[in-house]
């Protein structure tokens, strides 16, 4: 005896078609940029109507928005897995800087991130989105480690600004095409250095 097919309620139905307008998105935004994406390309892709895309995002930037949020998490999400509590800070601090450039080292990341990123949602708005993920868990390796009297005490927001625009530079070379290992080893030395300083 045959089921019938399951039908799908109106939220899955609705899931579904906001994650395949951010599938389509994203593709069309890394392959094409913001700016050369219109959002019939993007219904297009995604196969759906245009009144599907306004149901569920105001307009193509806030679509574009949802895109970077949703990035922004994943990057943040594999330094929370690559730094357990139970490692040690330093070691934490130095598998969030080698996670960091792995997940920003998926294609299109470091465009949407770095580059259109700011340019679309205003460098104010991607600040608050970094502090919210990546950043955040930066901040926290740095607060914890100024607990622990590991590092020296520095004003904690203007540190973890400098040494994320540091990672977000590193990224972006090696995006361009720059040794990583490099770029890993500059990291590495940074990272170190706050420790070094504290025996000073």
């Amino acid at each position: 005896m045959q089921r019938k097919p399951t039908r799908r309620t109106n939220q899955e139905r609705t899931e579904v078609t906001r994650g395949d307008l951010l599938t389509a998105a994203r593709k069309l935004f890394t392959e094409r940029s913001y700016a050369e994406t219109s959002t019939p390309d993007i219904v297009a892709e995604a196969g759906v109507t245009r009144g599907a895309l306004y149901h569920h995002f105001a307009d193509k930037q806030a679509l574009f928005r949802a895109v970077v949020e949703q990035e922004a998490l994943a990057v943040a999400e594999e330094i929370e897995r690559a730094t357990p509590l139970s490692l040690p800070v330093r070691k934490a601090l130095l598998a969030g800087a080698d996670a960091y450039l792995a997940a920003m080292a998926v294609p299109g990341r470091t465009r949407l991130l770095l580059l259109d990123g700011p340019a679309v949602l205003g460098r104010a708005e991607m600040d608050g989105i970094d502090l919210r993920h990546a950043g955040r868990t930066l901040r926290e390796g740095l607060a914890a480690a100024m607990g622990e009297g590991v590092i020296a005490k520095s004003p904690i927001d203007a540190l973890t600004g400098l040494l994320s625009a540091a990672f977000d530079r590193a990224a972006l070379a090696v995006d361009a095409g720059a040794s990583a290992a490099d770029y890993r080893a500059a990291l590495v030395a940074l990272v170190e250095g706050l420790f070094t300083s504290k025996k000073r």
